[in-house]
């Protein structure tokens, strides 16, 4: 990915579809080998491959509850390991994302597993997460990107994330929010709702797209009702809970809601 896959991001309207690896070793919800969660992710990702998406983004939703960025070589050498055996079989662009915060430890597993991009949170301005007081990683993270040969990978960073309370910077608006992000080099930036499967604030999505030539990228609660609302604002879509079972994040995808969102795509595409 580089630059010309920025400007196909923001010209293309892409879909970003979702797969939640399953609890890795470790933490509580573990139950399944190494292989039968390669196996499941691989069969998630090749349904949203074979439905038209235009990228995959793997995450440890799994893993609840998250640690705060210090995950354990555990979980960092198991996303290694999904993603090399995701890179052999998925033709698309792949990111990654390590909950929670392991920004650093996301980029060394796309670097390692030929990998497009990551998502990032806490990238700039402090926030309190579920897991405590967040600090911002932009410096850092960006130096550790050109330290190990990475700046290949793209660096798609969130902005108010959801699951935070972003009171210690209430005085800071979203268009600043946009700003400062866009001014750390940022390679585009997430807007979301309060928490997964919630939509984001058209508003919001408004303002970065007037704040920034970054894409902006709405990171929760589309659906195939909603999709239409945001098509003129946002350049990138990611999509997880709708496309499951009962719309409910934790289930497996379902091919008929997949279908049916994928062809309001093609038809907002159309038109």
């Amino acid at each position: 990915m580089g630059t010309n896959t920025i400007q196909q991001i923001k010209h293309g309207k892409w879909i970003i579809g979702m797969v939640h690896v399953d609890a890795l070793p470790g933490t509580p919800l573990h139950s399944l080998s190494i292989q039968s969660i390669i196996s499941k992710s691989i069969e998630e990702a090749l349904k949203l491959q074979n439905a038209g998406v235009d990228a995959i983004l793997i995450e440890n939703m799994h893993d609840v509850p998250y640690l705060k960025k210090k995950v354990g070589p555990e979980i960092v050498a198991c996303m290694t390991a999904v993603s090399v055996e995701l890179r052999k079989t998925i033709q698309l662009p792949i990111g990654i994302q390590i909950l929670a915060g392991a920004n650093k430890e996301a980029l060394a597993v796309a670097q390692a597993a030929g990998l497009n991009f990551i998502r990032a949170e806490g990238f700039t301005f402090a926030h309190i997460a579920d897991e405590g007081y967040m600090e911002s990683c932009a410096g850092e993270l960006l130096r550790y990107r050109k330290l190990i040969g990475a700046e290949h990978i793209h660096i798609f960073t969130d902005v108010q994330k959801k699951h935070s309370s972003h009171s210690i910077t209430a005085d800071i608006s979203m268009k600043e929010h946009v700003e400062t992000a866009s001014y750390f080099r940022s390679d585009g930036i997430i807007i979301t709702g309060s928490s997964t499967g919630k939509e984001a604030l058209i508003d919001d999505v408004k303002i970065a797209s007037q704040s920034t030539n970054l894409p902006v990228i709405i990171g929760s609660g589309i659906t195939t009702g909603n999709i239409g609302n945001y098509w003129d604002f946002a350049d990138a879509f990611i999509v997880g809970s709708w496309l499951k079972f009962e719309g409910r994040w934790e289930n497996p995808i379902s091919e008929e809601r997949l279908k049916l969102f994928m062809d309001k795509v093609k038809e907002l595409r159309r038109g």
